[in-house]
């Protein structure tokens, strides 16, 4: 169990979790023209002024454009999943008040609550199905911006350490405002299902 404390649960019965609803972004794969326009003067301004020729800069400008407007896709990807975890921790949570032996099990501190990161450590452990995407830096990066910031908001370098550092800071910071009680949920005892749906 990897050294982690499991909280014990009344009964034996396995309690029936609402069902984690992902919502895939409808530009998620293959397609970055929505974002081309936006990014290209970005792109533009890296490049450095060489003597190549014409044509050659236009491709790498462009190249580094889908590059950047795929830095992006996977921003909304990471921030759509994290968004679908908070929403169902905040309908697990509404299933623990309705059952008397979870009742007691989640700390009533101000949403997000901190102590909801069991739910993540829950998802992690029941292996669900995240498209590539690491649950923590997904949670991170919605407790990060309430809405998916639009593309112009960002300078290339930002967006290009976004995903790792920023997400990853903030679900750090999130994870550890509990109390060093680890209150995590058995795996066991709980089940749901994973739905995908397009946006």
């Amino acid at each position: 169990m990897r050294g982690e404390r499991y909280i014990q649960i009344p009964g034996r019965q396995t309690h029936e979790l609402p069902p984690l609803v992902v919502r895939l972004t409808e530009h998620a794969v293959g397609d970055e023209r929505p974002y081309l326009d936006s990014v290209m003067l970005e792109a533009e301004e890296m490049l450095a002024t060489s003597d190549v020729d014409r044509a050659v800069a236009e491709q790498r400008k462009f190249d580094l454009a889908v590059q950047l407007a795929n830095q992006y896709k996977a921003l909304l990807a990471h921030w759509q999943m994290g968004d679908s975890v908070l929403e169902w921790i905040r309908q697990c949570e509404i299933t623990f008040e309705s059952v008397e032996a979870l009742r007691n099990l989640l700390h009533p501190d101000v949403w997000p609550h901190a102590s909801r990161a069991s739910f993540v450590t829950l998802l992690r452990d029941k292996e669900v199905p995240t498209q590539g995407v690491p649950l923590e830096q997904a949670v991170g990066l919605r407790l990060t911006f309430r809405q998916p910031p639009p593309i112009d908001c960002f300078s290339n370098q930002f967006l290009l350490f976004l995903n790792s550092s920023v997400a990853d800071t903030a679900y750090q910071t999130w994870s550890h405002l509990v109390p060093d009680e680890l209150v995590l949920f058995p795996p066991e005892r709980f089940h749901f299902e994973v739905l995908d749906i397009d946006s």
